[in-house]
């Protein structure tokens, strides 16, 4: 029998990963296993360590790329590792430049079709910022085009962070997607809030008889052409052209002020799309966990033992200006 899968989409800092922890939340009460595959850009994980703490399911992490670009060929191998631990279900996380419709296409691979039956393709929305890609991004076509994919690749929208917009906001944002999506379902939530009940239906452990589970026929999965998918001219191939991942360390022993951090952040705030990482600050016992998306800076405890580091990315970030200002703000440390 088919083990089904889960395609999480969504642009960077949208809320991909904690839509994912919800989800094994709801997988680990009902005692199933899942598998989990997570793609990050930087050459870090960032994403995996906060959600191995959720879960006993296997993780495979494609690290420093893009599975639909140079880490496509990784892609099929991964999930094959996955399958080989037995789960009952799967979910696969993509990097927030990824076009999901070409990863549902490599799992049209004969060995992989007959394994995996992909129920969902979820792709999550910023509200605050959906509306303003095409002019954030006017220079980059290719990721334009890949942001738009993801809307159109979608059987179900999340529009989250819904109550960081104007009702007016909000208002609009359901006819744009609607010109890109007609079909799929779109549901508005607050840090990925959504009804977990009937989107995993069936989901049980082995052994166990699922429940018959209804889901809609999959818009781009059933008759869906590979080549009229993938129209992309060769001067064009992959998902983005001017965003970069960088990634800055800092010497364990050594602890940040708060303040200075966030200033540095925000000083880089017209390139740095997205930041996480995990830093000792000034004042603080435990390592802190940093979230920056959409100009928002966030903070958690957490117990990561390494080396502490940031991954920042961004458009066309110059990596020596950053590193030299990088070190200059580690040297300000007393």
């Amino acid at each position: 029998m088919p083990i089904p899968a889960f395609i999480l989409s969504g642009f960077l800092g949208s809320g991909k990963t904690t839509l994912l922890i919800r989800l094994l939340q709801e997988v680990k009460a009902r005692g199933a296993r899942p598998g989990i595959l997570m793609n990050e850009l930087g050459k870090q994980d960032v994403d995996g360590l906060a959600v191995s703490g959720h879960t006993d399911g296997a993780i495979e992490k494609l690290l420093d790329g893009c599975v639909c670009c140079d880490k496509k060929s990784e892609l099929a191998e991964a999930v094959r590792a996955l399958l080989r631990t037995g789960p009952d279900v799967l979910f696969v996380e993509l990097t927030g430049v990824a076009d999901p419709q070409e990863i549902a296409d490599v799992f049209a691979h004969p060995d992989l079709a007959e394994r995996i039956d992909i129920k969902r393709i979820i792709t999550v929305l910023d509200a605050e910022y959906t509306l303003d890609y095409n002019n954030l991004f006017l220079s980059d076509r290719r990721l334009i085009r890949t942001l738009r994919r993801q809307i159109e690749g979608a059987d179900l929208l999340v529009v989250n962070k819904t109550d960081l917009v104007s009702p007016r906001k909000l208002a609009k944002i359901e006819p744009f997607v609607r010109r890109h999506n007609g079909h799929a379902e779109l549901v508005h939530a607050v840090r990925c809030e959504i009804g977990l009940a009937p989107l995993l239906d069936g989901i049980a452990p082995a052994g166990l008889k699922p429940s018959r589970a209804h889901f809609p026929v999959l818009h781009g999965h059933s008759g869906h052409s590979p080549a009229a998918a993938h129209d992309h001219r060769p001067a064009e191939s992959g998902s983005y052209s001017q965003l970069r991942a960088v990634t800055l360390t800092l010497p364990e022993e050594r602890r940040l002020a708060r303040e200075r951090l966030e200033e540095f952040l925000q000083r880089w705030g017209g390139q740095i799309v997205r930041a996480k990482g995990y830093v000792r600050l000034e004042g603080h016992a435990s390592v802190q966990f940093l979230q920056y998306a959409g100009k928002r800076i966030a903070w958690e405890p957490a117990s990561y033992p390494g080396t502490p580091y940031l991954v920042l990315i961004g458009i066309d970030l110059n990596e020596r200006r950053l590193a030299a200002e990088w070190s200059e703000l580690c040297r300000a440390v007393s």
